[in-house]
């Protein structure tokens, strides 16, 4: 079995005395709860594994019973050490509260019980953590695949990734791409909506929700003014709905709208929107073209593989925890520009027919960024950077 190096990473702290609550945050179908099982059968702890998946919402105790039960299988094995994972824990109301509270209990007993928590809606989950287990939690955040990944576990090729994207479940279907279409509309972007996004926040319009997520995975990697947007769409609010639209689908790990870089926040929040997956099997199911068909159209490929390098950068983004903009000044632009710690990195695209890195290069001028360069043409070969930790730039 395929383990990412987040596997190591888990399984490292798992070993350790018990010290803090481990949270473990991505979107739908990255393999979160597959990490943690086959964690489970390398450590050699007892477990208890459950899900709140069909919980309701109100039944708080819910949580209280499961660590009832594992305290039980503790006292009657006489075990030590034990380990209890609750998935998509942030579906039920007032969790982070009950967990709290069940946490600190053990803690003053001094009960080797160790914690997982594992969630799907990044907002909801950080919200609670951010509330009430200050201080007692570490977080390990699992991104979609990497092209890097989907190559070594699944034999892909840099085309086929930039296709089909990185989600691993949907990799034994390529070869039949209805089905492969098939599992992206259900497993992935209904379950997402209907699960996570429609479960957790009021939502007045779901069919413009949905609307909005299409119309931005199409737009992947251009800029479209959300007025523009809203001509496009049936049944549309306003900007400010669909704003907020467009947030949710980003916390949930689908498509974001980019903010322009500038030095006055005010005009970064005020920018038009640029349009990125975080998943480019988001852009490939939509595209209206065969996988073959897209290869073969310079134009469509082009759109396909920027905005497959712009699902590295933002996946990394999440990992790493640094921001994702472009820049545009008339009619230079640079299609991302990194940011931490005040250090910027500016990064062009380059597929095919227009070679010029005019705006590259004013922006170097005038911003001074640790590092800027082409991927693609005449730079960086896209294999080797959809290879790359980006947190090296930095």
């Amino acid at each position: 079995m395929y383990c990412r190096s987040v596997f190591n990473e888990l399984s490292v702290r798992m070993r350790e005395p018990r010290r803090f609550l481990q949270v473990v945050t991505g979107p739908r179908q990255v393999g979160k709860s597959t990490m943690v099982m086959e964690v489970f059968r390398t450590l050699g702890l007892p477990y208890i594994y459950c899900t709140a998946d069909g919980v309701p919402a109100t039944d708080v105790r819910w949580i209280s019973e499961r660590w009832s039960s594992a305290r039980a299988q503790m006292a009657v094995g006489g075990y030590s050490e034990m380990v209890l994972a609750i998935d998509e824990v942030q579906k039920l109301g007032n969790w982070s509260e009950v967990v709290k509270r069940e946490w600190d209990a053990d803690t003053l007993d001094g009960l080797g019980l160790k914690v997982i928590l594992l969630g799907s809606s990044r907002v909801m989950l950080s919200r609670g953590l951010s509330e009430s287990l200050f201080g007692r939690f570490e977080e390990l955040r699992l991104p979609h695949w990497s092209y890097a990944e989907m190559r070594d576990a699944f034999g892909f090729s840099l085309e086929q990734f930039v296709y089909f994207g990185g989600y691993p479940g949907a990799a034994s279907l390529v070869r039949q791409e209805s089905r492969w279409a098939g599992y992206i509309h259900s497993a992935v972007i209904d379950a997402t909506i209907n699960k996570d996004i429609l479960v957790d926040t009021p939502v007045g319009k779901p069919a413009l929700l949905r609307q909005t997520l299409e119309l931005g995975a199409a737009y992947s990697g251009r800029i479209l003014s959300l007025t523009k947007m809203l001509g496009a769409l049936q049944d549309a609010g306003n900007t400010v709905t669909l704003s907020n639209y467009l947030n949710l689908l980003g916390d949930s790990g689908l498509v974001t709208g980019l903010q322009k870089f500038s030095v006055d926040l005010a005009r970064r929040k005020a920018s038009i929107p640029k349009y990125q997956v975080y998943n480019n099997a988001l852009l490939g199911v939509s595209c209206g073209q065969s996988f073959k068909g897209a290869v073969r159209d310079s134009r469509l490929w082009g759109h396909l593989f920027e905005s497959a390098v712009g699902t590295h950068i933002l996946n990394q983004a999440f990992v790493h925890r640094f921001e994702v903009l472009y820049w545009r000044e008339g009619d230079l632009e640079v299609d991302f520009v990194l940011r931490k710690h005040g250090r910027l990195v500016g990064i062009e695209v380059k597929s095919a027919g227009d070679a010029s890195t005019r705006g590259l290069s004013v922006f170097r001028e005038r911003y001074e960024p640790v590092h800027a360069f082409v991927v693609g043409r005449d730079g960086i070969d896209p294999s080797s950077f959809l290879s790359m930790d980006l947190a090296g730039l930095f």
